[in-house]
């Protein structure tokens, strides 16, 4: 049995009664590391007069969490424009161009703007830099999907825990919250999809060893 015990954007909260620990645990790795979300990953600098150097900027600006469109991109390396740049299949441009004229300001994810708006910092208020009086920071940033395999950035979770229910076996309750790129209800949507896909593939494995043993062996 499966139960939604709690649901919202942010969480959610499912009891599996009767399944093996194997399987639910398989579905709270998946999605942490395998479910791929977008972010930052290249950035190009033109000016950066503010005290932060251009590594920490760009290294910020890939930890801004960025609402994602489920299967409105692909990854780069299936995308078939086959370009290290990308293209609009597998990339989205964000720029930012901001100077503190009169006083010193906080440039904050606010100030970045996205050539796709489904593609955006999931809040406005998130700080960047300050910038002096005359400071100034221009830039473009190329956001593409990726999973938490190759950095956590790309990590769809926050939290993502199996826990068991008052030493029942085979009773636990998976509990994930989103970094707000995703609803929390899609992380899990898509954490079943890529299993079942593992599953099948190990299916299909197994049937052709099954082919190959009862193949009869050629004697000559």
């Amino acid at each position: 049995m499966i139960e939604v015990l709690e649901q919202s954007d942010s969480r959610i909260a499912i009891r599996f009664t009767g399944y093996p620990i194997q399987y639910v645990n398989a579905l709270r790795r998946i999605a942490m590391v395998e479910v791929p979300i977008m972010a930052i990953d290249d950035v190009v600098i033109y000016e950066n007069s503010s005290v932060m150097h251009d590594e920490i900027l760009a290294h910020r600006l890939g930890l801004i969490p960025l609402s994602t469109p489920l299967h409105r991109f692909v990854r780069q390396e299936e995308c078939e424009c086959g370009s290290p740049l990308g293209c609009p299949k597998c990339r989205v441009l964000l720029y930012i161009d901001v100077k503190a004229e009169e006083r010193s300001r906080t440039v904050l994810s606010a100030d970045m703007v996205s050539e796709d708006d489904s593609v955006k910092p999931i809040s406005e208020s998130i700080p960047i830099v300050t910038l002096a009086t005359g400071q100034s920071v221009r830039l473009e940033a190329y956001a593409r999907l990726g999973t938490g395999k190759i950095h956590a950035k790309w990590q769809p979770t926050t939290v993502a825990v199996v826990k068991e229910v008052d030493g029942i076996k085979d009773d636990y309750i998976l509990e994930l919250e989103s970094v707000g790129s995703l609803p929390a209800r899609d992380i899990l949507l898509e954490a079943i999809n890529i299993l079942e896909k593992k599953i099948m593939s190990i299916g299909e494995g197994i049937g052709r060893l099954r082919e190959y043993a009862d193949a009869k062996p050629n004697i000559g």
